[in-house]
């Protein structure tokens, strides 16, 4: 039974030291900065997304991959991910593009979702992410605000 007690008080011990490693880190601040229109395919549109991300941390953050989801006018828009790796600076920033694609079928479902006074300008937007990171260090990240489309993109 002391055997037990003393193997569990070490693995306690262990755990909580462990913890210790992980530094409390600052959320990134990541926002949307650019949309440019990239070749499109078939029946898709497809653009790249530009992103601004700051790290307000004392250490460099390393990343391997970026997913996106974009939503606009409260409906499911664009999707896209890329496998770039990279590392952000300490208190620095990069922009990364993220190429995203939008079905024909989301085209025409953003079209008949507006209403006959609304334009393609100033529509809300709500951009989900995740920034890859090893099995600690996955960021999750939330940007809105408003989109004005490009004028290629006004031919919808």
């Amino acid at each position: 039974m002391r055997r037990f007690l003393g193997l569990s008080l070490s693995l306690l011990l262990l755990t909580l030291s462990a913890c210790a490693l992980f530094p409390n880190r600052d959320p990134l601040n990541i926002n949307v900065v650019g949309i440019e229109p990239l070749q499109s395919q078939g029946l898709e549109v497809r653009f790249a997304v530009k992103l601004r991300l700051q790290n307000p941390n004392e250490t460099p953050i390393d990343y391997n991959g970026v997913a996106l989801n974009l939503e606009v006018n409260g409906r499911p828009l664009a999707s896209g991910v890329s496998d770039q790796q990279g590392s952000i600076p300490r208190f620095s920033e990069a922009i990364l593009t993220v190429p995203v694609s939008i079905s024909a079928f989301s085209v025409l479902r953003q079209t008949l979702g507006l209403s006959q006074t609304q334009s393609l300008n100033n529509l809300p937007y709500v951009l989900h992410g995740k920034l890859a990171g090893g099995v600690f260090g996955t960021m999750r990240f939330v940007d809105q605000g408003n989109l004005s489309l490009p004028g290629s993109a006004a031919t919808w």
